[in-house]
């Protein structure tokens, strides 16, 4: 850089203290000693010297990437926390499990005694059980988002309800119920049953939410498998903008519900109390995962994400695209 002609000295002094903190590592107090300075002036010249840009600062690590990709996630959706952890690759099940155990350190990091924690099911959900090692001791209560589906075991909301509050010491709560009803009329029946009615009441007044983002096209769409419609109905869906599933309501590219009947049959939270729980941690993983985190994120239905750096690169990409 070049030195101004005003005052040479001065910036001579500013390289020298910029020196001795950088480079030799130096506290300011003892730069001022040996310099016959106040600390108070060596702290001025440092400042000005980095406003001069007198100092550019190189850091290198292999999660320097994903350290970017966090905070412009977070920068873009005004997140409280973003998780990147590395993508292996061709290896989707091996990437899965390092995003749950991701989410089950922020999950215990965020805990505190009398938290009622609120969940969906799904495979996200499961890797984080999975990973949810060493002794956890929270006075938490867990409570399911949705009804069941049926011959889905390990992902089904009720079997992760009980596995989690096993897994932390607590205790869980859980909803004797399918997530869809055959009509809308009977969707109303079964909300209004006092069971059913005690388990939303207690979702409503969560601290913690914890859940999936579910795809709707591509080979990692879970929805139809509680839901079964042709291929060509799944095309229809995507033309009519749907763009992802959440707490098994199908929502646009906004986040908005779609009007779509498939959404007035089901037993969950809706999106919109979903959003008036503190603390919402989404996870997904994947390809087919970028559009319903997309949605999700638009809709702000989370506040902290957990996904892996193809997925928050692509997610990000995909905004930069729509702007250029």
């Amino acid at each position: 850089m070049n030195v101004p002609n005003a005052d040479p000295e001065l910036y001579r002094l500013i390289a020298q203290v910029l020196t001795l903190h950088y480079k030799d590592d130096l506290p300011q107090s003892e730069i001022a000693n040996q310099l016959g300075l106040s600390s108070a002036k060596v702290n001025r010249l440092i400042k000005r010297g980095r406003a001069l840009g007198m100092v550019k600062i190189t850091i290198e690590s292999p999660f320097l990437h994903q350290i970017e990709l966090e905070r412009a996630l977070c920068e873009k959706w005004s997140l409280k926390k973003a998780i990147v952890v590395p993508t292996v690759d061709g290896n989707p099940g091996m990437t899965l499990d390092q995003v749950g155990a991701a989410v089950a350190r922020l999950l215990t990091d965020t805990l505190r005694d009398s938290d009622t924690i609120a969940i969906s099911g799904g495979k996200t959900l499961s890797a984080m059980i999975q990973n949810l090692t060493g002794d956890h001791d929270f006075d938490v209560e867990v409570v399911p988002m949705t009804g069941c589906v049926q011959g889905h075991h390990y992902t089904d909301v009720n079997h992760i309800a009980t596995e989690l509050a096993n897994r932390l010491s607590g205790h869980a709560t859980l909803i004797h119920a399918p997530l869809h009803a055959e009509t809308p009329e009977e969707r109303a029946l079964i909300m209004a049953m006092k069971s059913v009615r005690n388990v939303m009441e207690i979702v409503r007044v969560a601290d913690v939410a914890v859940f999936g983002l579910g795809a709707v096209i591509g080979a990692d769409s879970t929805y139809y498998d509680a839901h079964p419609v042709s291929p060509e109905e799944r095309a229809r869906l995507y033309d009519q903008g749907v763009r992802g599933e959440l707490l098994g309501h199908l929502i646009d590219g906004n986040g908005k519900l779609s009007d779509n009947a498939l959404n007035s049959r089901l037993v969950a939270l809706p999106p919109d109390e979903l959003a008036r729980i503190p603390v919402r941690i989404g996870i997904a993983t994947g390809p087919d995962k970028v559009e319903p985190v997309t949605a999700a994120l638009n809709g702000g239905y989370l506040n902290s994400l957990v996904t892996d750096e193809a997925t928050a690169a692509a997610i990000l990409d995909q905004e930069v695209q729509k702007i250029a």
